[in-house]
């Protein structure tokens, strides 16, 4: 991805800044910088850049259990802080990022001034090849080689002549910022699915009426009721909830092989819970099956069909008990290892 051009700033030395990167810290360094010119700040509190950059990587680590790899402390600051603080896995950045911001605890004030260390002056040596830490701080400070912004000791100032490019080309560097972090994080998580829509919240997740009126709602009408897998209860049209057998939070997708009908109040309990598959993988199997066998009778033009060719291209021959677990469990496992908990 290419940055907008410029005649007189050196853009080259900015799209330099992420190379050489073994943490996520550059992309969440710059991101919350652009965040802050437009928001019309041009001299930012470390303090304020730091909570922001936390702020921003919060859902990914939290929500989805995105690994950043081991020489990351995001990841560790986020679990630590998360327990300090104790804000919600699904807060709003804005909500903890003005949490953050204010804190007056010894503990996450320590954990937020960590990225000190290297962080802002680091982020400059495509600017100040060579040098140390005391060299780039004080080379900055006259905005030498057109750098991007001034080290202070507690705060960085936006060099005037970057401000209109960075205000004007902010979306553009956002996204940079998403491409070269969702890059990163794919090379450190190679088997989990669509690291680009993990990086932040959505807005609203959509609902799930299709997959329920379109699919389930049609297997339940000429089956009459099924039980749950979970719970035994029996489950009827109108008084189920569509329940993702790999937590959402893993799959990121609302695809059908993945969705079945569950006992509401369990549903609501599973939350980003793994099942156990010695346990609960027969049933869930069955219940596809009849599911499918159904739809394809009854409904063949069923669109939603369609979203078992991306596990089954060859839907007619290749579906089986044994294909399908050879589908699941490796996604359990890569989701067990990046922290998802099982059902108990």
């Amino acid at each position: 991805m290419n940055l907008p051009n410029s005649k007189s700033l050196p853009i080259d030395k900015l799209a330099a800044c992420f190379n050489n990167t073994s943490a996520t810290y550059k992309f969440y360094w710059l991101l919350s910088i652009v965040q802050f010119v437009e928001e019309g700040y041009i001299k930012i509190g470390k303090h304020d850049l730091f909570s922001r950059m936390i702020s921003n990587a919060w859902f990914t680590v939290n929500y989805f259990h995105v690994s950043f790899g081991k020489q990351d402390l995001i990841q560790d600051a986020i679990k630590v802080v998360n327990e300090i603080e104790r804000i919600s896995i699904d807060e709003k950045q804005s909500s903890v990022f003005q949490k953050l911001s204010s804190t007056k605890n010894r503990e996450t004030e320590r954990l937020l001034w960590h990225f000190n260390k290297n962080v802002p002056h680091w982020f400059l040596s495509p600017w100040f090849q060579k040098m140390d830490k005391n060299e780039i701080y004080k080379a900055s400070i006259t905005f030498i080689e057109n750098c991007l912004y001034a080290l202070h000791e507690d705060s960085i100032e936006i060099n005037p002549n970057w401000n209109d490019y960075l205000t004007e080309n902010a979306r553009v560097l956002k996204d940079f910022c998403y491409w070269n972090l969702a890059l990163f994080l794919q090379s450190k998580n190679p088997n989990v699915p669509d690291i680009p829509n993990k990086l932040i919240k959505p807005a609203v997740r959509s609902g799930l009426t299709k997959q329920r009126t379109q699919f389930w709602d049609l297997v339940l009408r000429e089956l009459g009721s099924v039980n749950c897998i979970y719970t035994g209860e029996k489950l009827i049209v109108g008084k189920y909830a569509v329940e993702h057998f790999i937590p959402y939070s893993f799959v990121s997708h609302d695809l059908i092989w993945n969705l079945i009908p569950a006992d509401k109040s369990f549903n609501s309990s599973k939350s980003d819970k793994l099942p156990p598959l010695e346990k609960y993988f027969n049933s869930f199997f069955a219940l596809q099956k009849t599911a499918i066998e159904i739809v394809k009778d009854k409904y063949p033009k069923n669109k939603l069909l369609e979203d078992y060719l991306t596990i089954f291209p060859d839907l007619e021959k290749n579906f089986s008990e044994e294909k399908f677990r050879e589908r699941i469990q490796p996604l359990i496992t890569i989701a067990s290892n990046n922290g998802f908990e099982f059902l108990k």
